[in-house]
Order: structure tokens, then sequence, then C-alpha cells
């Protein structure tokens, strides 16, 4: 038996996805001829018949079933050889690209960043800043080389850290409702008030709106300081995350509507990069260096406080 070779495995790999010759040329940009020929040489140097050509579509065989799982794992290890491969041959990287999510608070995050970078003078950090899904775009598109903000947990390209905990509480000021503000207050009873909401800055955005009540105005901002601001003056209301607050809650310029139909949300905050690409020695540092002081976050600003409760005062919490 000779030796087979990586890109007969790649075109036989392809076969199988795409059902087909013609999808597998699609797919690996070369011609219809070359991958069959490819797939050919490949069951002759094996003595064996991978490949069912007997109907309208190609199917594998017993054999090629058992032999396609070897492949797969085979191609999963060259393709994290090439990544190994490009790493060694990265140099320091003159800039590293962070997006900030706006569920992140600030002062803790960049006062990590703070830490590192006063390490890697010859790196320049470039912070840009996104809502709701634009984070997670400006990563997979390769405009980010980490970003700081929820990660979604289905998502397998992505792997993160735990940084802590962020709660959305959601509030009003003062004398915005007309009745008080308990923890009974249903979802028909606020259909009657203006609801603000912060925009998608992603280009194409890949989720529904959140916490939005059926049949109420919305009114939109850019982003949760926005939305604060327009709260506090009483032009609606909305959930806005627990650590841009505390203040606000606790002297009472601004009320939680928490509990049973509003209980607010907990997300996780996550530094987050790609697990299928490429990472400089900078890059790899900066990993180690938020694993290394991770959680980040007071506990307490993981917790939503109940209707007309302000937040907790100690300072260990």
């Amino acid at each position: 038996m000779s030796n087979f070779t990586l890109h007969e495995l790649q075109c036989f790999d392809a076969v199988v996805l795409g059902g087909g010759f013609q999808a597998a040329a699609e797919r690996l940009h070369r011609s219809h001829p070359s991958v069959f020929a490819a797939v050919a040489k490949l069951e002759r140097q094996l003595g064996l018949d991978l490949l069912d050509r007997s109907g309208y579509r190609v199917r594998l065989t017993e054999a090629g079933h058992a032999f396609h799982r070897k492949v797969r794992f085979l191609l999963h290890e060259a393709g994290e050889l090439q990544t190994f491969a490009a790493q060694l041959a990265m140099g320091e990287e003159a800039e590293l690209r962070v997006v900030l999510g706006d569920l992140c608070p600030l002062p803790p995050v960049l006062e990590m960043f703070s830490g590192f970078f006063a390490q890697c003078p010859q790196t320049r950090l470039h912070l840009q800043f996104e809502t709701v899904t634009g984070p997670w775009e400006r990563l997979l598109e390769d405009e980010a080389d980490l970003m700081v903000h929820r990660v979604p947990q289905s998502d397998v390209r992505m792997e993160s850290i735990d940084l802590g905990r962020v709660a959305l509480v959601p509030v009003v000021a003062p004398g915005f409702l007309p009745f008080p503000p308990d923890s009974d207050i249903t979802p028909q009873r606020m259909q009657a008030f203006t609801q603000c909401v912060v925009r998608d800055s992603a280009r194409h955005p890949s989720e529904p709106g959140h916490f939005l009540v059926d049949g109420a105005s919305q009114c939109s901002v850019p982003d949760h300081l926005m939305k604060k601001e327009l709260i506090l003056h009483g032009m609606a209301w909305g959930h806005v995350p627990r650590f841009m607050i505390e203040t606000e809650l606790r002297d009472g310029q601004l009320i939680s509507i928490a509990g049973r139909h509003f209980p607010g949300v907990v997300e996780e905050l996550s530094a987050a990069r790609r697990r299928d690409r490429p990472h400089g020695p900078v890059a790899d540092r900066l990993w180690g260096f938020l694993e290394g002081r991770a959680p980040v976050l007071r506990p307490a600003l993981g917790r939503v406080p109940g209707a007309g409760k302000p937040p907790e005062h100690s300072p260990r919490s």
C-alpha cells in the first residue's frame, strides 16, 4: 500500500460532507475531475471501496464509514498542527484588538488590561465597543482578537474565561408609575409605558430583542449609559446592568421592579477568543494573565435586588 496524501483525505472528506463530487469540488475550490481522481487514487492505494457509486448520490460503504471516522480525527489534528505552526511563525504583535461589550464593567476590566499592557510596551491595545451581538460579530469576523462580553454557549468556535456575573435590573424612576412599584407588576400593566432598549450594533444581528413587553411602545438607544439617563429622567423604563446603577438604587433615584413577572436577568461575563485561529505570543500571554486573575467581578453585581429594595451595602458582597 502506497502512502496516501492529506489532499486525498481532504477530497474524500469533502465528498462525504457534501454528498457528491461536485459539491466537494465547490467546497475545496477545485475541479470535479481532480476531486474524483484523488478519491479513486485513495481507494486504489487502500485496496478498499470507500464509496458506493451505484445510486444517484454517492454513499459510504461499511468500510468507508469506519475509515471516515479516522479521517475526521486526522484532519482535525492536521488543522491543529497548521495553527501551531502559524503561532510559532508569529513575532510579538504590534497591536491587539479587544472588543468590550455593553455588559462589561469598565473599572475592573480596564484595571486588568492596564496591568498587562504595562508589561508589553511594544504592543498597542486597540479597544472597540459594541452592543448586544456586536461583540460576537467582531470576533467571529476576525475584526477582534479578544472580546469581553457574554458568550453564546452553543458556538464551539469560541473558548472563554469566566470573569463573573452581571445582573440586569428592571428599573423605573420615582413617580414614573401611577401605582406602587411592587413585585406583582405584570407585563400587561407595563404595556402602557415606554420601554427603552439598546440597539444591536451588529451589522447582521443574530438574536431577537430581549426582555421586550409585547404591545408596549419602545425607544432605542446606542448603549446602557444613554438608557440609564432616559430612565432617570422619567422618559422610559428598562433593564440596566446593576454595576451602572448601584448608587442610584441605594439613593432612591431608581427603583427596582424585579419580581415574579420581571425577575431580572443574570448574564455570565467572559473573556473569549477564537479557538480555531492562531494566537501570537502576546495574545497567549494575555490569555494566561486573564485566567490567573479570573473572576474579577464582585458577587453582588450578579444579584438582582427585589422590587423597591436597595442593593446590599457590604463591600464584601
